[in-house]
Protein backbone atom coordinates (compact mmCIF):
# COMPACT_ATOMS: atom_id res chain seq x y z
CA UNK A 1 0.00 0.00 0.00
CA UNK A 2 1.46 3.49 -0.87
CA UNK A 3 2.17 5.92 1.67
CA UNK A 4 -0.62 8.23 3.25
CA UNK A 5 -2.93 5.22 2.06
CA UNK A 6 -5.03 2.97 4.94
CA UNK A 7 -6.39 2.76 8.15
CA UNK A 8 -5.90 5.32 10.32
CA UNK A 9 -4.10 7.75 7.33
CA UNK A 10 -5.51 10.75 6.01
CA UNK A 11 -5.75 11.37 2.26
CA UNK A 12 -3.19 14.37 1.09
CA UNK A 13 -6.12 17.14 0.14
CA UNK A 14 -3.51 18.48 -2.11
CA UNK A 15 -2.76 15.37 -3.85
CA UNK A 16 -4.21 15.33 -7.44
CA UNK A 17 -6.26 12.42 -8.23
CA UNK A 18 -4.95 10.51 -11.66
CA UNK A 19 -6.22 11.97 -15.21
CA UNK A 20 -9.22 10.32 -16.47
CA UNK A 21 -8.02 6.82 -18.34
CA UNK A 22 -4.70 7.04 -16.36
CA UNK A 23 -3.58 3.41 -15.54
CA UNK A 24 -3.64 3.30 -11.36
CA UNK A 25 -1.85 0.08 -11.16
CA UNK A 26 1.68 0.02 -12.36
CA UNK A 27 1.14 0.31 -15.78
CA UNK A 28 1.76 2.85 -18.19
CA UNK A 29 -0.29 3.99 -21.12
CA UNK A 30 0.98 1.48 -23.69
CA UNK A 31 0.08 -1.50 -21.19
CA UNK A 32 3.45 -2.03 -20.01
CA UNK A 33 4.09 -1.80 -16.66
CA UNK A 34 6.47 0.76 -15.26
CA UNK A 35 9.68 0.69 -15.56
CA UNK A 36 12.39 0.47 -12.68
CA UNK A 37 16.09 1.16 -12.13
CA UNK A 38 18.37 -1.12 -10.25
CA UNK A 39 21.16 -0.44 -7.94
CA UNK A 40 23.01 -3.24 -6.15
CA UNK A 41 26.40 -3.28 -3.49
CA UNK A 42 28.23 -6.17 -3.29
CA UNK A 43 30.09 -5.61 -0.28
CA UNK A 44 29.64 -3.50 2.37
CA UNK A 45 30.95 0.03 2.43
CA UNK A 46 30.88 -0.24 -1.57
CA UNK A 47 28.72 2.44 -4.02
CA UNK A 48 25.11 0.64 -5.51
CA UNK A 49 26.31 0.77 -8.97
CA UNK A 50 23.65 0.88 -11.57
CA UNK A 51 22.78 -2.73 -12.70
CA UNK A 52 19.94 -2.35 -14.86
CA UNK A 53 16.31 -1.92 -15.29
CA UNK A 54 13.43 -3.64 -14.85
CA UNK A 55 9.02 -3.56 -15.46
CA UNK A 56 7.06 -4.03 -12.18
CA UNK A 57 3.87 -2.65 -10.68
CA UNK A 58 5.19 -1.57 -7.43
CA UNK A 59 8.25 -1.34 -5.63
CA UNK A 60 7.72 -4.91 -3.81
CA UNK A 61 7.38 -6.89 -7.23
CA UNK A 62 10.41 -4.50 -8.47
CA UNK A 63 12.64 -6.21 -5.72
CA UNK A 64 11.75 -9.45 -6.63
CA UNK A 65 12.20 -8.58 -10.16
CA UNK A 66 15.30 -7.37 -9.73
CA UNK A 67 16.44 -10.04 -7.53
CA UNK A 68 15.87 -12.60 -10.15
CA UNK A 69 17.75 -10.78 -12.54
CA UNK A 70 20.54 -9.00 -11.10
CA UNK A 71 21.18 -11.02 -7.78
CA UNK A 72 22.24 -14.02 -9.85
CA UNK A 73 25.48 -11.98 -11.48
CA UNK A 74 27.42 -12.62 -7.67
CA UNK A 75 27.40 -11.71 -4.24
CA UNK A 76 25.03 -8.65 -4.04
CA UNK A 77 24.37 -7.43 -0.49
CA UNK A 78 22.19 -4.92 -1.46
CA UNK A 79 19.72 -3.54 -3.67
CA UNK A 80 18.01 -0.07 -4.46
CA UNK A 81 14.97 0.02 -7.45
CA UNK A 82 14.15 3.63 -8.11
CA UNK A 83 11.02 4.84 -10.33
CA UNK A 84 12.91 5.78 -13.63
CA UNK A 85 10.64 8.86 -13.81
CA UNK A 86 11.82 9.38 -10.20
CA UNK A 87 15.39 10.22 -11.53
CA UNK A 88 16.59 13.70 -12.00
CA UNK A 89 19.30 14.22 -14.26
CA UNK A 90 21.24 17.01 -15.91
CA UNK A 91 21.59 16.93 -19.53
CA UNK A 92 24.56 16.67 -21.73
CA UNK A 93 23.96 20.23 -23.16
CA UNK A 94 24.05 22.01 -20.12
CA UNK A 95 26.85 20.73 -18.85
CA UNK A 96 28.81 24.21 -19.73
CA UNK A 97 26.14 26.23 -17.71
CA UNK A 98 25.92 23.73 -14.96
CA UNK A 99 29.37 22.84 -14.16
CA UNK A 100 31.06 25.77 -14.55
CA UNK A 101 30.26 27.78 -11.36
CA UNK A 102 32.75 24.48 -9.53
CA UNK A 103 35.40 26.30 -11.85
CA UNK A 104 35.18 29.43 -10.74
CA UNK A 105 35.63 28.26 -7.04
CA UNK A 106 39.36 26.87 -7.60
CA UNK A 107 39.77 26.66 -3.75
CA UNK A 108 37.87 23.70 -3.73
CA UNK A 109 40.60 21.46 -5.72
CA UNK A 110 42.65 19.37 -3.27
CA UNK A 111 46.00 21.09 -4.74
CA UNK A 112 45.60 24.21 -3.00
CA UNK A 113 45.68 22.65 0.41
CA UNK A 114 49.40 20.63 1.68
CA UNK A 115 49.25 17.18 3.23
CA UNK A 116 50.85 17.08 6.38
CA UNK A 117 53.67 14.95 6.76
CA UNK A 118 53.35 11.43 7.38
CA UNK A 119 50.31 11.13 5.60
CA UNK A 120 49.92 8.58 2.54
CA UNK A 121 47.68 8.14 -0.64
CA UNK A 122 46.81 11.90 -0.54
Amino acid sequence: MPVGEGAGQEQDPTAKAPAAGAPTDGAIADGQWQLWEVFTQETQGAPHEHAGSVRATDAGHALQNARDVYGRRGKVISMWVVPTGAIAASSPSDAGPFFDPMNERPYVHPHFYKAPRGVRGV
